[in-house]
C-alpha cells in the first residue's frame, strides 16, 4: 500500500470525493485534513492507494479537481 499526499484541495472536499477521484487507481481510503477548531479543510488530504500509484500519480498531477489544479506526490 502507498500514501499519497493531494494538495491544493477545494476547500469544500470531502473525503469521498477524495475517495471517488482515486477508485479508478485501487483506493484504499481517503482523508482531507481539517483544522481542530473550526473543522475547515486545511487544503491537503492524504490516500492510501492498493493498485498502482504511479499510474495515480501520473494521471492526477497537475489535474483540474472541483476547480482546482492539485497536486499529487508520494507521501514522505
Amino acid at each position: 500500500m502507498t500514501k499519497l499526499y493531494v494538495g491544493r484541495i477545494a476547500g469544500e472536499t470531502t473525503d469521498a470525493d477524495l475517495k471517488a477521484l482515486f477508485a479508478p487507481y485501487g483506493v484504499h481510503s481517503a482523508v482531507v485534513m481539517r483544522d481542530g477548531t473550526s473543522k475547515q479543510s486545511r487544503g491537503f488530504g492524504f490516500v492510501e492507494i492498493d493498485g498502482d500509484a504511479q499510474a495515480a500519480i501520473l494521471a492526477l498531477n497537475g489535474s483540474e479537481f472541483m476547480g482546482k489544479k492539485i497536486v499529487v506526490a508520494v507521501s514522505t
